[in-house]
């Protein structure tokens, strides 16, 4: 049994933390949230008051917090210098590649291993334990970070130094926030060249316009059971987490002198469809918005 310390119980890094536990660590569990610890509890974790409590002798510290600043404040603040110093520090949030790289040289500096290891598989992914987890760390110590993120992963594998897992999820989503809007628009034209939608994904599917965006999370409802156009587009990867990553995105092709025009038009595209006030709605409900059926959505 390992001690654990998970800070961030949110859609992600609840089911997160219960794969920990069910995995049978002491997964001492913190959230600013009553009704996310709740959920943690009932997940088999033992819930704390503060941060300070979580990793007070922890040995593995998780986080999954929101976005850079929360990271940067919660590890400079509170984790360093309150974790022991031969703790394993693991941040699974999606943020900047510099201020994953500073909070990387912060926790060096204390003594600590730190890896930046953002995920890949939205919340389905995260309660089944099947994430795809993108490391940056330093070589020697990522034979210590792979089997800690085991019990929430499907595959595990070390991008390079710091802040390199941050760089291969933000180009991650970047193609897949692309790919969805391409998936989505050749269904509108398919549909108004009077070519069934799930007609389509039979040929799609099988031949040179197949991508993960059309044989997994098909945006039209039928085709694949599991992907949330089947639920109404609840659940799964939200339209306001994907705008985030293509903002950090952009961002980060501006510092590097990167030429991304598709991902400046597919950042333009779901901040559109964000600010209509579908946020909460899963980033495949893009569909809905190119076919002009935005009243087939509840907000």
């Amino acid at each position: 049994m390992t001690r654990i310390a998970f800070i961030g119980l949110g859609n992600m890094g609840g089911g997160m933390a219960a794969n920990q536990a069910k995995a049978g660590h002491d997964v001492a569990a913190f959230d600013l949230s009553p009704a996310a610890l709740e959920r943690a509890a009932e997940a088999g974790c033992r819930t704390v008051a503060s941060v300070a409590e979580a990793v007070k002798d922890a040995e593995i510290v998780i986080t999954m917090l929101p976005a850079g600043p929360h990271v940067l404040s919660v590890y400079s603040e509170q984790i360093i210098g309150a974790a022991p110093s031969s703790a394993l520090l693991l941040d699974c949030s999606t943020i900047d590649v510099e201020t994953a790289r500073k909070v990387a040289g912060l926790a060096k500096e204390a003594g600590y291993a730190f890896a930046d290891a953002p995920v890949s598989g939205g919340t389905a992914a995260a309660d089944a334990g099947t994430l795809a987890f993108m490391v940056g760390c330093d070589e020697v110590d990522f034979a210590r970070v792979e089997p800690a993120l085991d019990p929430m992963s499907r595959i595990t594998i070390r991008a390079g130094d710091h802040g390199a897992g941050q760089a291969a999820k933000i180009c991650n989503n970047m193609l897949l926030g692309i790919s969805m809007v391409g998936t989505c628009e050749a269904i509108a034209l398919a549909e108004k060249l009077g070519l069934e939608p799930e007609r389509f994904f039979e040929i799609a599917s099988k031949s040179s316009g197949q991508c993960w965006s059309v044989s997994n999370y098909y945006p039209w409802a039928g085709p694949v059971p599991t992907a949330p156009s089947n639920r109404e587009y609840e659940g799964g990867f939200a339209t306001a987490m994907m705008l985030k990553d293509l903002k950090l995105a952009q961002d980060a092709a501006a510092k590097a002198g990167a030429t991304t025009p598709l991902g400046a038009q597919a950042e333009a595209l779901y901040a559109l469809f964000n600010g209509l006030g579908y946020g909460g709605k899963d980033f495949s409900a893009m569909v809905q918005m190119l076919r002009g059926r935005l009243d087939t959505l509840a907000q």
